[in-house]
């Protein structure tokens, strides 16, 4: 087997890893090897596009794999869990601005080509700066919105949105013009104006739909780098960038769904951070405070329990708390799930890492269609940290910011034991008419040392 013939069925192995590695990702049982498996198809073909364009010796290759390597596995290990969605922002702009410096760096061969292949050139280094840039700025603004190193509400001035449009209008008059003039120049220019459309794009969005954000910048790098693909003439970032682009629209059209949110909002930068609603007397002489002691013994008379985990939950730390009550509920004969919202959290699928990090079984974790159905045979809702994604105001008031959100209905269940540190508002900045419905019971303090509480009355009864 020759040289090329050696790099194109490491292109094809790597490949299939990809398809493979995405396969794994749609099930939390085979997350883990899917996650492996696209590492692995990552690395077959960083090696083999080294080996292919003969960039740098093995002595380079080893160098580089040990660097990444341990830049990679330490960011990793030292990672809070509450600052995930933080570090999959930061991956999303470091692929998009990978894709305009390797797009960029082709800038000098376009004048040389000629015909069809000057055409694909020359599209494909135009999309990939443009979206690229987007992607890039785009992510730096949600890790710093996510990060609350800026507010994470909406950021905007007079005449936002048609700048906005005018700057989409001169990126792509730029790509036009880089047609015609492949010259550095202009495409720097390019990349300024549409790393400006990035930040603009994403300030208005409030941390509300982080999520979906996240989603769609994910969906960008894919799509920037599927360009870089056709700029380089690599078959297999092309298949690996077209298949995380294609991944990330769907996943963005399913979290927009979950929130009731438009998608072409999301992709132009139209959905604005929700408003704080105004405060009234929704909760006053309504809220019931309990115990810990209380808790466990309603819980002890219980025959079905549903957990709802929330970003306070992530915050306190207490997935791991969480399952040992589980444990011990199960112990005594009583069933125990636990109902997942899509957008629970500040990520899609944060909630199912955590509670996986905790050992909690798989076929525990119910989407919120399959839990839904079964609230009202529920005897006891524990709701640990979350807010919007279980306020029924989104269902029964048309006049509520939420409105239409699909939420979990967790206002049917028997009792409800809502463990938060006050009644302050969620992401939406609005009142939750659970705090104060009859079957609710509200355990005030950190999600943690609550459920531990609940846990220690258990164990005494």
């Amino acid at each position: 087997m020759n040289l090329d013939s050696g790099l194109m069925l490491a292109y094809l192995v790597a490949s299939i890893l990809f398809i493979l590695g995405l396969k794994g990702l749609t099930h939390p049982k085979t997350a883990v090897r899917g996650n492996l498996l696209g590492a692995a198809g990552m690395l077959v073909a960083s090696v083999a596009v080294l080996f292919d364009k003969g960039i740098v010796d093995f002595q380079g290759i080893i160098i580089g794999l040990v660097i990444g390597g341990l830049i990679g596995g330490i960011s990793a290990i030292k990672v809070e869990m509450t600052s995930m969605p933080e570090f999959v922002a930061l991956f999303n702009g470091s692929g998009g601005l990978a894709s305009v410096f390797v797009a960029g760096a082709g800038l000098g061969i376009l004048p040389a080509m000629v015909g069809s292949e000057y055409a694909q050139s020359t599209v494909a280094t135009g999309a990939s700066g443009l979206i690229g840039s987007v992607t890039f700025t785009g992510s730096m603004v949600a890790f710093l919105k996510l990060a609350e190193k800026i507010s994470g509400g909406t950021i905007s001035f007079p005449g936002h949105k048609p700048f906005n449009v005018l700057l989409a209008l001169v990126s792509v008059g730029l790509c036009a013009y880089l047609f015609v003039s492949p010259e550095p120049q202009v495409y720097w220019a390019l990349i300024g104006v549409a790393a400006l459309l990035g930040v603009l794009l994403v300030l208005p969005i409030g941390g509300a739909d982080m999520p979906v954000v996240i989603a769609l910048l994910n969906s960008y790098s894919g799509l920037a780098a599927a360009a870089t693909g056709f700029v380089i003439g690599n078959n297999v970032l092309i298949i690996a960038g077209s298949l995380v682009g294609a991944s990330g629209l769907v996943l963005t059209a399913i979290m927009c769904k979950a929130m009731n949110r438009s998608l072409t909002d999301v992709l132009f930068g139209l959905a604005q951070a929700l408003q704080v609603g105004e405060e009234d007397d929704i909760y006053t002489g309504r809220v019931k405070a309990t115990s810990g002691d209380e808790v466990a013994m309603i819980l002890e008379t219980a025959q079905k329990v549903v957990v709802v985990p929330g970003y306070g939950l992530a915050v306190a730390q207490a997935q791991h708390v969480i399952r040992e009550v589980a444990e011990e509920l199960e112990a005594r004969g009583i069933e125990v799930l636990y109902g997942i919202h899509p957008v629970a959290g500040r990520m899609p699928g944060h909630m199912n890492v955590l509670l996986a990090e905790a050992n909690v079984p798989y076929e525990q974790l119910l989407e919120m269609d399959l839990i839904n159905p079964q609230f009202s045979q529920t005897d006891v809702v524990i709701v640990v940290g979350a807010n919007d994604v279980v306020n029924p105001a989104a269902r029964t008031d048309p006049e509520s910011p939420i409105a239409g959100m699909p939420i979990l209905d967790v206002d049917k269940a028997r009792t409800v034991v809502v463990i938060k540190r006050s009644l302050s508002p969620g992401f939406a900045g609005i009142q939750n008419p659970l705090f104060a419905m009859d079957n609710t019971l509200m355990f005030f303090g950190d999600g943690k040392k609550a459920v531990q509480e609940i846990l220690e009355g258990l164990k005494e009864l």
